[in-house]
């Protein structure tokens, strides 16, 4: 085959998976630098407010790219991971799945800035994407672009939606691989977004399983013996805050080292040492471990897909006056 004919597969092939994308309900209708004729200085805003909150709450940016993946993975980049249970619903932050899930609050901040500069114009479905972007950012991982022009749905989701979605704590490697599918993710881009656990933590009532009454095979015996003294009681007070870094080694930066962790059997959930133990999964972890461009890159086509499921654009839901409550 010459050289013109193989561009023109690549090319029809290329334009097929844009196709498929479009077919499965991804990014219609959002633009990068959507807000620029309404809203200039919206990303700038977000970036600068996220910055604001870090020196305040180190924590912030953390929580901001888990908002990302905990509500794109609920039908859609919509906020509905925002929205205040009522008396008739259980919304998704009452999930069981959604268990730690917090800083909220300074979503608000974002919002009110936002609206004192271009009032009514920021969704904040796409605060929710621009603070987790910049989250990362600010953790020292890396900086990319998103599209925007998301709307917020004026549907109220629940608990059960978001059980039915995201995946329980104790997930093996198939449930994992199958979720990310859904979202049209691939093998080598889910193993990196499993690799935002290089930043966070995972409260006690997620791990005991894997230390009482036996250690978990699979779990590194020092670290056991470490996550023990973490994790002293097999029932652990789940209001109580006690909790293990994923990564004790950097864990307020947003690098490889997870990768590193996992291959020597110190990953946090029951999840993180099986990637590794998986043969579909264990050539990825290597690679990424041994080389960070390679994980940055694909996670940022793994967000580039996830940001950009089933969202709601132009007449369709609505730009909240507060994120926690339907207009």
């Amino acid at each position: 085959m010459d050289a013109l004919s193989l561009f023109v597969v690549r090319w029809v092939l290329s334009v097929c998976l844009l196709a498929l994308r479009a077919a499965a309900g991804g990014g219609q209708g959002l633009s990068y630098g959507f807000y620029k004729g309404t809203c200039p200085q919206a990303e700038q805003i977000v970036k600068e407010q996220v910055s604001k909150i870090y020196y305040i709450h180190g924590n912030s940016a953390i929580s901001f790219h888990r908002n990302v993946f905990h509500d794109c993975s609920v039908e859609g980049c919509d906020a509905s991971l925002l929205l205040d249970s009522t008396p008739d619903n259980h919304g998704e932050k009452d999930s069981e799945r959604n268990f730690g899930m917090r800083n909220f609050k300074y979503l608000n901040v974002i919002k009110k800035a936002l609206d004192e500069e271009c009032p009514g114009v920021v969704s904040c479905a796409d605060i929710v994407v621009l603070s987790g972007r910049d989250g990362v950012a600010m953790l020292g991982g890396p900086h990319f672009e998103v599209k925007t022009g998301r709307r917020d749905t004026k549907k109220h989701t629940t608990d059960k939606d978001a059980d039915h979605a995201l995946l329980a704590h104790d997930a093996g490697v198939h449930a994992f691989l199958d979720t990310m599918a859904k979202l049209n993710i691939n093998t080598p881009q889910a193993v990196a977004l499993i690799g935002s656990h290089t930043v966070g933590r995972v409260h006690c009532v997620h791990l005991v399983s894997r230390l009482y009454p036996t250690v978990d095979a699979t779990l590194n015996s020092s670290y056991a013996e470490y996550l023990k003294m973490r994790c002293p009681s097999p029932h652990p007070d789940p209001k109580a805050v006690k909790y293990a870094r994923n990564d004790p080694g950097t864990p307020m930066k947003f690098d490889n080292n997870y990768y590193r962790n996992v291959m020597h059997m110190k990953g946090l959930l029951k999840l993180d040492n099986a990637l590794y133990l998986d043969s579909r999964t264990k050539p990825y972890v290597q690679k990424m471990a041994e080389d960070n461009n390679y994980f940055f890159e694909q996670f940022v086509e793994a967000m580039s897909i996830l940001t950009e499921h089933y969202v709601l654009t132009g007449d369709e839901g609505e730009i909240r006056k507060h994120c926690q409550w339907v207009n």
